[in-house]
């Protein structure tokens, strides 16, 4: 890993199912990403899978994983993600966080989900850099880009903002007989194409009307838990000088694997 030298990169990645692990690619892929990256500090990571109001932090110290998927090898369920907790960094979140309009809450026995340690399995496989996971108080892209844009000064210390999600995500229309590198549907492909011109032309505002704005953008995400991390990965990298790099891409089942750094 590089020196830090400046603000530290803020990372959307999208996070596949536990079998990424089995997906020879990708795991170098998320590995190469992360040697290019300075040496974070701590790693803060907000992930499609944890929606909870008031925006509540995950455990301070080391707890089990969650495991939340369900018919799986058990294989799946024996990973293990021992990093440390990150007290310090959890103080700082809910000192810029926290306001008479905005609670912040604990949740001290609630650990990583598979949003966030499927991915940092292969990026920090040593799970020495301190973790903390935040719940997502909402699904709104208005108010997800403001979580954000207050995490900023975080990165001056070397915190690598993490969202995790996937960039077109319909687990109904996924064909799982195909194959990992089978064609896209259409659908998807649009998305795609569309999420990675309007971010290359840092057009936040029609990212964050996607709803609207994006082609087949109901097909995509029927449900937007997987693309709303991006807004605080935007929030977080909303700078005029910034830039959005794709760094992943391609497609596993039809699924749109594109991932970004901001810096």
């Amino acid at each position: 890993m590089v020196t830090l030298t400046a603000p530290m990169p803020v990372v959307y990645l999208s996070h596949g199912a536990p079998p990424l692990a089995d997906d020879l690619l990708w795991t170098r892929q998320l590995a190469a990403w992360s040697a290019d990256l300075p040496r974070p500090t701590a790693v803060l990571v907000v992930s499609a899978h944890w929606e909870e109001a008031p925006l509540t932090l995950g455990a301070t110290e080391t707890v089990p994983l969650v495991y939340d998927f369900w018919g799986f090898p058990q294989r799946y369920y024996d990973v293990t993600y021992a990093a440390p907790g990150a007290p310090e960094l959890a103080a700082k979140v809910r000192g810029l966080l926290h306001s008479p309009k905005h609670a912040v809450h604990d949740a001290p026995h609630r650990g990583l989900d598979h949003g966030a340690y499927v991915p940092l399995v292969e990026m920090f496989p040593a799970a020495d850099v301190p973790t903390l996971q935040i719940s997502m108080p909402t699904l709104d892209p208005k108010t997800l880009f403001d979580v954000g844009r207050r995490l900023r000064p975080l990165r001056d210390e070397g915190v690598l903002i993490l969202g995790s999600g996937f960039t077109t995500h319909n687990l109904s229309l996924m064909d799982m007989s195909r194959g990992t590198d089978a064609g896209a549907p259409t659908w998807s492909k649009e998305f795609d194409d569309w999420a990675e011109r309007a971010l290359a032309a840092r057009d936040i505002d029609t990212v964050i009307d996607f709803v609207r704005k994006a082609p087949a953008a109901t097909l995509a995400h029927p449900r937007t838990e997987h693309f709303a991390p991006l807004f605080v990965s935007l929030g977080a990298s909303a700078d005029d000088s910034s830039t959005a790099t794709s760094v992943i891409d391609g497609f596993w089942y039809g699924l749109s694997k594109r991932s970004w750094q901001f810096n």
